[in-house]
């Protein structure tokens, strides 16, 4: 099928701008939201990102303050990492990841190369699994076991999140 075709080539191919080819000068916002887009694969044309989820973003501590009201590569990267995040993660659940890589001692840009690593990863081992010859009948099949992945790995992660919430002296997670 020509439609399974293009989203195996598109999962195998298209991926955000790497660290170092990041602008290098400082966008304004209405130049951020234009920018997104193409950081991550969409299909449909809504808007993946506002001005006002940036600022709900900041003022959660996702993604660190403009500097003035211009944002750099830092920003870009953040908020391509909760771009994606946000389609199935919580934003209590994206901060505690972020707070957890922070904690690593790890640079912004050596965290945002693992980011983009990891997402090469899923996205290629995903594209892998995809039959491009496959039948309308198996359309079914194939979604069923896509989403029961995806269920599987959403277990795993809820269960890994709550390990790294942070605790009271009593044990009990915060």
């Amino acid at each position: 099928m020509e439609e399974l075709q293009d989203l195996r080539a598109r999962m195998q191919q298209e991926r955000p701008t790497r660290w170092e080819e990041l602008p290098d000068i400082a966008l304004y916002m209405d130049q951020l939201i234009s920018y997104m887009p193409r950081q991550l694969i969409r299909f449909d044309q809504g808007t993946p990102l506002t001005s006002a989820m940036v600022n709900n973003y900041i003022k959660d501590g996702l993604v660190p303050r403009a500097e003035g009201k211009r944002y750099g590569p830092e920003h870009l990267g953040y908020l391509t990492a909760v771009v994606a995040l946000k389609q199935i993660l919580s934003v209590r659940d994206i901060g505690a990841l972020l707070h957890a890589g922070r904690e690593t001692g790890k640079s912004s840009p050596e965290l945002y190369d693992y980011f983009c690593q990891a997402l090469d990863r899923a996205l290629d081992e995903t594209a892998q699994a995809i039959d491009p010859e496959a039948k309308e009948e198996d359309l079914a099949r194939m979604a069923l076991d896509f989403a029961l992945r995806s269920y599987a790995n959403q277990l795993a992660c809820a269960r890994i999140l709550d390990i790294l919430q942070p605790r009271d002296e009593k044990g009990k997670r915060k």
